[in-house]
């Protein structure tokens, strides 16, 4: 199969379950804290803001969930996406490698997203909700829930970072389309988003600042619920989807991947591919997980791990992950979707047990790598999925130097169509690398919360 492209699965063979690790795992996930009492979460804590079908799905021990016939009728828009073989990427590098890539941008949105927001809205509309709250750092999630309240009669309210919400306008202007409100986050919409424009006028935002607007907006409405696009275990769960269908595709490549990469932010799309093989690994295959990140967010390689908010204004559960600390706010990269203080809990118990690894690199590198990848496979990359390219040409290089062939796994989890003023400024010489903000996180690692 040398010779192919492309490896289209049919819609029969779209997976008709989630892959769930938890109960897989050799050492026990640290349970998320109560950030009142400071005692284990319980579901009824959740349950203000989540219906309890997804909080059963964050703690459940069965192996494999079943997805639900309207959420399947769905998916079949979109999935199965396709898996490409990089050939013009791997002559253009001179390497051995085999490089293959699980092509997100396919989805209405244009991101792997709507994995978990169709499945998330669809849940709250069984339970009954009106409304969801949530908060967006590129516009990718934001997008994705806007469509899927709309295919679901649901309203959607979102707060996005200012910082993206003034450099990705059509990604707000897809989510008017699709009939959800939009604030540029911080706002003056909430407790929450004044206390912040009242220290900081001209803050440019987090996801950690916006989450808290969203979830104070879902606890004020008892007919609103939160919905989270990243980081908690049903959010990753609903995207195995992604890594179901790789190890089908890859069946029919006749190959099985040496390394699998995903770009890292919160955790899901990462988690999303990476998750099933992982099953795999557990049964002693040798394969390698790797996440990338922005080294002006180094969450997994510089943060620590340790229970901390998800957000500023300490609204969450304690979670154990690795952080940059709650109150940090990142610089203002271009991959607006990885600007994240915190990590995936389950990602973090991976890493912290030696089963995934991490690296970061600076933008202009992955912008860089983003060119030449859209100049031989001809598919403009979101500048989030950069990070991965950038790894993923760095381990073919690797291999040519070696003299040894592997093959090379990663999610391209979008398209960057939205993102063409980040590649304007790349190529006029406008974009900087930002220094590791080591005095700024040391100031927010000093406010972790004693647990």
């Amino acid at each position: 199969m040398s010779h192919l492209s492309k490896f289209v699965l049919p819609d029969a063979e779209i997976p008709n379950y989630w892959a769930n690790v938890l109960p897989s795992l050799k050492e026990p996930l640290e349970m998320p804290i109560h950030p009142g009492t400071k005692q284990p979460l319980s579901p009824a804590d959740l349950a203000p803001i989540f219906p309890m079908s997804l909080i059963e799905q964050e703690f459940s021990p069965e192996p494999e969930i079943d997805i639900p016939g309207p959420v399947m009728d769905i998916y079949r828009l979109w999935r199965p996406t396709p898996l490409y073989r990089a050939h013009r990427l791997e002559a253009a590098l001179q390497t051995p490698a085999h490089i293959y890539y699980k092509y997100e941008g396919t989805s209405p949105a244009g991101s792997h997203k709507p994995n978990t927001s169709v499945a998330q809205a669809y849940y709250n509309k069984e339970a009954g909700i009106r409304r969801l709250a949530t908060e967006t750092g590129a516009g990718q999630w934001g997008s994705a829930l806007a469509l899927a309240c709309q295919l679901f009669g649901l309203e959607c309210t979102v707060y996005m970072v200012r910082i993206s919400y003034d450099q990705k306008p059509y990604r707000r202007m897809m989510m008017n389309a699709w009939g959800a409100e939009v604030f540029a986050s911080p706002s003056d919409h909430t407790d929450s988003g004044r206390a912040v424009l009242a220290q900081h006028p001209d803050s440019p935002g987090s996801l950690g600042i916006a989450i808290s607007e969203a979830v104070e907006d879902a606890a004020k409405h008892s007919d609103t619920n939160y919905a989270l696009g990243s980081v908690l275990n049903h959010v990753l769960l609903h995207q195995t989807v992604i890594g179901l269908e790789c190890q089908k595709q890859m069946a029919l490549a006749e190959e099985k991947p040496d390394v699998v990469i995903g770009c890292f932010g919160g955790g899901s799309n990462f988690g999303g591919i990476v998750l099933p093989y992982f099953l795999q690994k557990l049964k002693g295959d040798p394969v390698r997980l790797l996440a990338v990140e922005p080294s002006a967010c180094p969450t997994l390689t510089k943060g620590v791990f340790a229970y901390d908010f998800g957000d500023i204004a300490k609204l969450t559960p304690l979670l154990k992950m690795y952080t940059l600390g709650h109150d940090f706010v990142p610089p203002g990269i271009h991959a607006g979707g990885l600007r994240y203080h915190g990590a995936s809990p389950l990602a973090s118990h991976l890493l912290k047990h030696g089963w995934l690894e991490a690296r970061s690199y600076g933008q202009l590198g992955c912008f860089e790598a983003a060119l030449q990848f859209a100049r031989t496979e001809a598919i403009l990359p979101a500048p989030e999925s950069s990070h991965a390219i950038r790894a993923v040409i760095d381990e073919a290089l690797a291999a040519r130097e070696e003299g040894k062939q592997r093959n090379i796994l990663f999610c391209l989890s979008g398209h960057g169509h939205f993102d063409l003023g980040s590649y304007d400024a790349y190529l006029n010489g406008k974009l900087q690398d930002y220094e590791y903000p080591a005095e700024a996180i040391a100031a927010s690692m000093a406010a972790l919360p004693k647990v």
